[in-house]
């Protein structure tokens, strides 16, 4: 088949300059036969490609079947299950093409809130690893809390996703506030309870502060969008370019940077979160006259090598408490042993995994202990002092008087 520029030039030496075909053809490496085609046809030439039947036609009853049972199936499961042989991609693209027809439909609404209803957590996990003393750098959750109404951002970094950990994070970020929300909503976090069954002492610390916990149903991230859209504002704007010697450089920066964000203008609101602010706390609750209890609580006997674990990892106590029961609570800062009320240990809180944390005079109290024991002092010799008449009533010896002992 020809080009158009030559069955244009064809079309002019022949019609307008009266140039054989013979030349023509000999000119343009063609038959004669070509260029009389072009000569008497009407148009450019043109490909036009024969119509084939698509392999996805004769498989789509079977792929319409499937989603039938099951929209949510994934596409290369379904193009096992029918025996498809050609590409994938164009597979995929097909089925995204079917699926709504077939899948459910999860219409998502704009949401108001109102002054002091609600904040929204979550717990944001920088791709950044943080030093924690003597164990390897790790990576750290990070707290988030933000006033749905106001949009003002409150975070710290913790330790663990322990219970524990969560409560005191809360507690101190609420503090800084200076205020409750009536209902503080979670996604299901496993510290804080899965499936509106709470874990051990969420209700306690609800109940102190005269709160609600709210823990939205699963696959509805637009319930506690306000917060995902907070953790993606602090990935972004916050994380790039900053590196962190220690958790507590990583709070104190966070606590520089935070000001800053709060002051920004926030498009869906149309105000700074910190003009908001106050509107939102006179619609809260007030802060409980006690604290609620939180952080990290245990009861054991301390074993013989005096030390005790907390989270992952182990905390030494004087020896002098070994055989008896010790209190061992912890918040976001110190680790605390106490014996009868009386402290038997305190130590830094560890943010490592699988560390031993040891006072040195646990040491030279244990030294001092175990000589005392390899080396006991002799016994006292009380035979001399024992006194002879318990020998006459021993052997029935008779007195002066005649009286037998």
């Amino acid at each position: 088949m020809i080009t158009v520029e030559d069955w244009a030039l064809i079309r002019r030496l022949h019609l307008a300059e009266g140039e054989s075909m013979r030349s023509i053809a000999a000119r343009l490496g063609v038959s004669r036969n070509t260029v009389a085609k072009a000569v008497s046809a009407e148009g450019p030439p043109v490909y036009v490609r024969a119509p084939q039947d698509s392999g996805i036609k004769a498989i789509g009853p079977a792929i319409r079947a499937l989603l039938k049972e099951n929209p949510r199936m994934p596409a290369t499961v379904m193009a096992e299950r029918v025996g498809w042989t050609g590409s994938p991609a164009w597979f995929r693209e097909n089925v995204a093409r079917i699926r709504p027809e077939y899948a459910p439909i999860d219409p998502a609404d704009r949401i108001s809130y109102e002054p002091g209803d609600q904040a929204q957590c979550d717990l944001w996990f920088p791709e950044v690893r943080i030093p924690v003393g003597s164990g390897k750098p790790k990576i750290l959750p990070v707290l988030v809390m933000v006033s749905s109404h106001s949009r003002f951002i409150m975070a710290r970094m913790i330790p663990s996703r322990m219970t524990g950990d969560l409560l005191a994070g809360m507690w101190e970020l609420l503090s800084g506030l200076g205020a409750v929300p009536r209902r503080l909503i979670w996604d299901n976090e496993t510290g804080i309870g899965r499936r509106n069954s709470f874990a051990a002492g969420v209700s306690a610390f609800a109940g102190v502060l005269a709160t609600k916990i709210v823990q939205v149903k699963p696959y509805d991230p637009e319930s506690k969008g306000v917060v995902e859209r907070a953790n993606g504002f602090l990935e972004t704007s916050f994380l790039p370019g900053r590196s962190f010697a220690s958790p507590e450089d990583f709070n104190t920066q966070l606590g520089q940077w935070l000001p800053k964000a709060n002051a920004r203008l926030v498009r869906r609101t149309g105000a700074r979160p910190t003009e908001l602010l106050p509107q939102d706390k006179a619609a809260m609750l007030a802060l409980p006259p006690v604290q609620p209890v939180t952080g990290f609580a245990a009861r054991i006997r301390l074993p013989r090598d005096y030390y005790v674990r907390m989270g992952s990892n182990d905390y030494s106590v004087h020896p002098q408490a070994i055989g008896r029961f010790v209190e061992i609570t912890a918040d976001l800062a110190k680790a605390r042993i106490t014996l009868d009320g009386r402290s038997v240990g305190v130590h830094p809180r560890s943010w490592g995994t699988g560390l031993t944390i040891t006072d040195p005079d646990h040491v030279d109290a244990a030294r001092t202990l175990r000589k005392a024991f390899q080396n006991p002092a002799p016994a006292e010799d009380t035979a001399g002092l024992r006194d002879l008449a318990d020998y006459d009533r021993a052997f029935g010896v008779a007195l002066d008087d005649g009286q037998v002992a």
